[in-house]
């Protein structure tokens, strides 16, 4: 009990922001509406029932849960003030997020040969790809949604765990490879061997991005290229093949701005929104409106425009958090997206494992640079992508996949980390 108590701590500064929040959504929005209340109520007693079901079963690192759950709690928040009905849905998907999160979990730990399903990794992104081009519905110009009983489902939020765990298979196996070839010394066999290994890696790995490109999920795309290159730096000394694959990635984007219309636009936009501030540059421009009129301390929960944002429920949602939460607002989503980053580099350096290891590094990648691919572009530091942003935009695929990641992570820190360094660590901090 006397544990229980001493890691209440961390988790009572969640319960006070969101009674913080979503007070001051129910004194601000007129008429009064009870729901806001009673949806804070739901949010925080999950959350809280599930962090302290984490830290009695001691299940790894306390603070991944923790981070995730405030963010998560900041979308349904802003959600829920723009569009009540997907507040709603929202809140749906966060109890199922949650309840997978548990599940991968134990099923990360149950299976003992997931390090040797490299093909079936790849395999089963293939059917997923192939069955959003066959069957798959466009929404906003992209071609990445399937449609099941009136509800839409996107697959590439799956691939990207898929792609995760191929790549770590292939660093796993190569590892291996070598290690054998070498006990018999042929060296002949072990050089063949690397080059066949790695140009089937590429060729798959670039199957991805080929179909994401076919699908216009450009954001998508670019991610994963992030995620293989940067795990590619980490794990492979061959400088060659880093400039080869950075040379491929710059041909590929000046190609697209060339021959795609849709990424010339966008880079347009980036370059001088100002120039069809009523058209295309439409977005971005109100995106910047909305940050600025929020000023250093915000307008107040409720008390903005953000509708005047276009998705601001999903792309623009950071642009929503800026004005009526602030700059400074701003800056804590952002510091929180640090701290899971953080924690999640931490989980990768202590584990020993190779598969484990690129398994933890790629899902801290994919959380920090999807992050930052779409902070940046609704603040106009980069080109704008539709991506969503983690665990705070509208959206079932997003949250439900990030839920799954998270799982995962979560199972991979209990091999870093006791209940006891975590309790050190939250007190110190």
């Amino acid at each position: 009990m006397m544990k229980l108590l001493s890691l209440k701590r961390p988790v009572n500064m969640l319960v006070l922001a969101n009674i913080l929040a979503f007070g001051l959504l129910y004194y601000y929005k007129k008429p009064y509406d009870k729901m806001v209340l009673i949806e804070g109520l739901i949010v925080t007693g999950l959350i809280c029932l599930s962090y302290f079901f984490i830290i009695k079963k001691n299940m790894g690192d306390g603070y991944l849960f923790l981070v995730v759950s405030m963010l998560s709690s900041l979308g349904v928040l802003m959600i829920y003030r723009l569009d009540q009905d997907r507040g709603f849905k929202q809140i749906l998907w966060l109890v199922i997020g949650i309840g997978l999160f548990f599940m991968s979990y134990y099923l990360y730990g149950k299976v003992k040969i997931k390090d040797k399903l490299m093909f079936y990794y790849y395999a089963a992104s293939i059917f997923l790809f192939m069955t959003t081009l066959v069957i798959g519905s466009s929404i906003n110009g992209s071609r990445n949604w399937i449609l099941i009983g009136g509800y839409s489902f996107q697959p590439s939020e799956i691939i990207k765990i898929l792609f995760v765990l191929t790549i770590a298979c292939y660093f796993k196996n190569s590892e291996q490879i070598i290690f054998n070839s070498k006990s018999v010394n042929l060296k002949w066999k072990l050089d063949n061997t690397k080059i066949i290994s790695k140009i089937a890696f590429f060729l798959m790995v670039y199957s991805y991005i080929g179909f994401l490109v076919m699908q216009r999920e450009w954001g998508t795309a670019l991610l994963l290229f992030l995620i293989f290159f940067m795990v590619l730096y980490v794990f492979d000394n061959d400088i060659k093949l880093l400039l080869l694959n950075g040379a491929i990635a710059a041909i590929g984007g000046i190609g697209g701005y060339f021959f795609v219309h849709h990424i010339k636009i966008r880079v347009q936009m980036w370059l001088d929104p100002w120039a069809d501030i009523a058209g295309k540059g439409y977005q971005i421009t109100q995106s910047m409106f909305a940050i600025s009129a929020g000023g250093f301390f915000g307008r107040g929960i409720g008390l903005g425009d953000p509708y005047l944002i276009p998705e601001v429920k999903t792309d623009f949602i950071f642009s929503a958090i800026c004005e009526e939460m602030g700059v400074f607002g701003g800056i804590a989503v952002i510091l929180l997206y640090f701290l899971l980053v953080y924690r999640g580099f931490k989980i990768a350096l202590y584990i020993k494992d190779l598969f484990k290891k690129t398994v933890a590094l790629g899902i801290t990648l994919m959380f920090g640079f999807q992050t930052f691919i779409i902070i940046g572009g609704v603040i106009k530091l980069i080109p704008l992508t539709g991506i969503t942003l983690p665990f705070i935009s509208y959206g079932g695929s997003s949250l439900v996949s990030g839920f799954i990641a998270l799982g995962i992570l979560q199972a991979l820190s209990k091999e870093c980390y006791s209940g006891e360094e975590d309790v050190s660590d939250a007190e110190e901090q």
